[in-house]
């Protein structure tokens, strides 16, 4: 009997991949495909082209992850705020479209101004395209739902930026990346359009405009957190090909390091989207942690190719564990009409930590002992969020979460 009281319930149980959910996955997709096919290689790109030096590559790099960051939490205000699926398809529009900008980049400053004012729909995009995937989703997939969707970004980063590094090494032709990149973005818009999904009632204009409507609040430890893994990984992802080519002298490996770490996200997701469904956010959210700092650790204090691939699995492994462990966290600390200021929260987080590692990797790297003494700061960095996490973090999100 109570076999078959069970079986209608398995029966029913609502799908995770429908098709609207698998639009907005592959669009994402897409979105990072275009955006890794070039991250790597930009460094190169402005050592060759402009002879710039590290302090200055950090500085012209920077800029992208900073306008991200000055809109998404605005994204997240405007993403509850209006029809989401608009406001996607508005700020995919302009991130594909500055690609074409790269073609005219003359000069350092030409490209600087380009570069940097192109992280602004990309940080708007993002936080509208996961507020997408958390809307088609049923709501009892969303965990397991969100942890998939992450596996968009870290397919794209397994085989976009050896794909770049492959066609630079293969036929030094830039403009053929930008041509790529602009393509893809393209084609992910078109894939985006198509979705189809329910209009939602606008929010009541509130009299008084609180901070809460664009950072959430309740999770500022988190986000101290989330700050503190990307400041690591913003030093390795920006200058990997250069340490690689300048001081390990392995010409073509940081497109391996790449595919390694991508490896590590992928499995790692696939295995704890299950522990996500079963509840488990902040024992995924701390042994990933764990894992990926003793990864930072590998990298810096084995530096050679051994240390160096086991470092790239290593940091996938725990990246792929953590990241929708804490974004499952954020959307749990929000009401349901937060969604896209929670998104917007920890993705600002993520970018303040970008940002900060490109600049500071770059300072250190060119003031204080080379591209070795920025890796061994990504470690520090990393370690004291961890700290923070098991100290404060953990404790807070439990006390403060709403299911």
């Amino acid at each position: 009997m109570a076999h078959n009281t069970q079986q209608p319930d398995a029966a029913v149980r609502p799908a995770l991949w429908n098709s609207n959910y698998l639009k907005v996955w592959i669009a994402n997709f897409m979105l990072f495909f275009a955006f890794y096919l070039l991250a790597p290689l930009l460094p190169l790109y402005l050592r060759d082209t402009f002879s710039a030096d590290k302090a200055m590559i950090g500085i012209v790099l920077s800029g992208y992850t900073l306008t991200a960051l000055a809109v998404r939490p605005f994204s997240g205000f405007v993403v509850d705020t209006f029809p989401r699926k608009k406001v996607l398809m508005i700020c995919y529009f302009a991130f594909a479209l500055l690609f074409a900008g790269y073609f005219i980049t003359g000069s350092l400053v030409l490209f600087a101004a380009i570069r940097t004012l192109h992280g602004g729909p990309f940080g708007a995009t993002t936080v509208a395209s996961s507020t997408m995937a958390v809307d088609v989703l049923h709501p009892e997939r969303r965990s397991e739902g969100i942890g998939y969707y992450g596996l968009s970004n870290n397919i794209a980063m397994a085989i976009g930026p050896s794909t770049g590094l492959y066609i630079y090494h293969t036929i030094h032709n830039f403009n053929l990346l930008f041509t790529m990149s602009l393509v893809i973005a393209f084609a992910g818009l078109i894939i985006d359009s198509t979705i189809k999904c329910r209009e939602r009632q606008p929010i009541k204009k509130e009299s008084k405009v609180s901070l809460d409507r664009f950072i959430l609040l309740k999770g500022w430890s988190e986000g101290v957190c989330i700050a503190a893994f990307a400041f690591s990984f913003g030093i390795i992802s920006t200058y990997i090909a250069i340490y690689s080519q300048e001081v390990l002298h392995i010409t073509s490996g940081s497109g391996t390091f790449f595919m390694i770490l991508a490896c590590g996200l992928i499995l790692s997701r696939l295995v704890g989207s299950r522990s996500l469904r079963q509840g488990k956010i902040v024992q995924n959210a701390s042994a990933g942690m764990v894992i990926s700092m003793c990864g930072y650790l590998v990298f810096s204090a084995i530096p050679n190719i051994y240390g160096y691939y086991a470092a790239a699995l290593m940091i996938g492994l725990g990246n792929g564990h953590m990241y929708p462990a804490m974004q499952t966290m954020f959307i749990n600390l929000a009401p349901h009409d937060r969604r896209g200021t929670a998104n917007s929260t920890i993705l600002t987080s993520w970018d303040v930590g970008i940002g900060a590692g490109i600049i500071g990797g770059g300072s250190v790297a060119e003031h204080l002992g080379g591209y070795s003494s920025a890796f061994w700061l990504a470690f520090i960095v990393n370690m004291v969020g961890v700290a923070f996490f098991f100290l404060h973090a953990r404790r807070s999100f439990l006390r403060n979460r709403l299911r």
